[in-house]
């Protein structure tokens, strides 16, 4: 009998020789020919990998116990003819002890059905090698999900850039850097939620398709429903409706975490579909919403890494209160020698930025000059916390005009890493100065500006029930979760990023 196992074995290896996935089928159609399942519904798992080696921290090298678990997970290694497994589990690895001497000759004969990839279940007792690696001594084995494609070689893992973007599942399975950043965003979004709700506020759903694109200045994506014979545009920023909820008095304070999509280019810092988290609170101003940026960021720093202090590329970036706050014709003056608010005309300002080197539309303004030029020669340059506070009405439709100057709005931009990770202002709630700052958005699309805001004539009505005085503010995650992990695309940090699809296939 042993012979003829042999020699099915040998005639298995000529007839696959060279073609993974043959073997892997053979396997398969091995294990249905003996009856086995290569795909159970259940398996009874006791605990995972990780638990398994805390609770086990103490054992000495060499003991055995008579402990039994089941444990359960994905093969990434083999040696000895699969006398030693290597499984993985979402919590961390563990290693099978395959051995005679405590199983039986059926399962011995099922590890020979068992490839790197598969998923196996193993049920047996803990011990600690001579060596010093906790084990399973396996009396029990079954394969739980039968692999057909073969994993990339450990040695050299998952490198090609593309395919861990297209084929994340893979990624995941091979890059444990891949699955902590990950791991690490679902936990920031967890406590950024947490942190929004100690401040009391609800957090709801707003609409994905608008009517009318408005909350920020963004090219949007349309699309047509059918049954309404209706264009919609998917949502630049949730934020007139957010605001309507603190008209109707839903709450002091509302929140959402959503995807928002803008159509306009790809980077390393942009994908065009997005996630932000925005928040409105009745009765606060932008200085307010300042103090919530440096709280929360300080916060999930110090829950996620216990300090302040975090390192990105070469740069050791410190979120420690209180950050500095500059308002951008301060800066821009302090970089270009020109002081902006002493330049009148939008013709004057635009001479001005050409002067620099730095090119301008004919239809942009005063306002959109200055934008422009902070945005060119100071931005990259704000490495350490900064909120970037009054900016020009122009960039600002739907801020709350400023208390000492009427060209500017009490707005702020907070940057880290030379990066907006969040803005925020004083929201405008004076209704018909808020139809005047939509029209003049309108006179801007028709020049040209293809970023304008629509004119939104039922949230003028919201505001003319009255809006409350509000701060608002907004925080790109994605953007957020790359600084906080030291990550250089934006890619890396969103499960399943936007790419270019590829022909007969995604």
């Amino acid at each position: 009998m042993a012979q003829r196992q042999v020699k099915e074995n040998i005639s298995m290896e000529e007839n696959t020789a060279g073609n993974p996935r043959a073997a892997k089928e053979q396997k398969l159609q091995m294990l249905k020919d003996k009856g086995l399942n290569p795909y159970p519904h259940k398996f009874n798992r006791t605990i995972e990998a990780k638990p398994l080696q805390d609770k086990y921290a103490n054992l000495e090298n060499g003991v055995e116990t008579e402990d039994r678990v089941a444990v359960a997970g994905r093969v990434m290694a083999m040696r000895n003819n699969g006398m030693f497994l290597d499984i993985s589990d979402a919590s961390g690895k563990i290693q099978l002890f395959c051995h005679k001497q405590s199983m039986s000759e059926d399962m011995l004969d099922r590890l020979k059905m068992i490839d790197i990839g598969d998923i196996v279940g193993a049920k047996g007792t803990v011990r600690r090698t001579p060596r010093g690696e906790l084990s399973v001594r396996v009396k029990e084995i079954e394969i739980l999900t039968k692999s057909l494609l073969p994993l990339p070689e450990k040695h050299h893992g998952l490198t090609d850039i593309e395919q861990r973007y297209r084929q994340r599942y893979l990624d995941l399975i091979m890059n444990d850097d891949s699955r902590d950043v990950l791991r690490k965003r679902s936990q920031i979004v967890s406590i950024i939620r947490k942190y929004l709700e100690s401040r009391g506020g609800f957090e709801v759903e707003t609409p994905s398709l608008h009517p009318i694109m408005g909350g920020a200045s963004a090219k949007p994506f349309v699309t047509h429903h059918n049954a309404l014979d209706t264009d919609f545009f998917l949502r630049v920023a949730p934020e007139l409706y957010l605001k309507r909820l603190v008209v109707g008095g839903f709450s002091n304070a509302v929140f959402e975490i959503g995807k928002n999509f803008r159509n306009e280019g790809i980077s390393v810092k942009h994908n065009p579909e997005f996630t932000m988290v925005e928040y409105y609170e009745a009765y606060a101003d932008y200085n307010d919403m300042m103090d919530l940026t440096e709280e929360l960021v300080e916060t999930l720093v110090k829950e996620i890494y216990g300090g302040t202090v975090i390192k990105y590329g070469d740069h050791e970036i410190d979120v420690s209160r209180p950050w500095a706050r500059k308002s951008m014709c301060e800066m821009v003056a302090e970089e270009t020698q020109i002081d902006f608010l002493e330049i009148e005309s939008d013709e004057e300002a635009r001479k001005a930025a050409k002067d620099l080197g730095i090119h301008v539309e004919e239809f942009m303004g005063w306002g959109h000059v200055v934008a422009e030029i902070f945005g060119e020669l100071v931005e990259p340059k704000l490495i350490q916390p900064i909120h970037v506070t009054d900016m020009p009405v122009e960039v600002s439709p739907l801020a709350k005009g400023h208390r000492s100057n009427p060209r500017l709005v009490e707005r702020f931009e907070t940057f880290i890493n030379g990066w907006e990770i969040a803005n925020a202002y004083t929201e405008l709630n004076d209704p018909k100065i808020q139809y005047e700052r939509f029209m003049e958005q309108v006179k801007a699309s028709e020049k040209g500006d293809d970023e304008a805001q629509m004119l939104d004539n039922d949230y003028v009505t919201a505001l003319e029930y009255g809006l409350p005085p509000c701060g608002g503010w907004g925080m790109g995650i994605d953007r957020l979760v790359m600084i906080l992990t030291n990550s250089s695309n934006i890619r890396d940090v969103i499960c399943f990023p936007t790419l270019r699809p590829q022909k007969g296939n995604l």
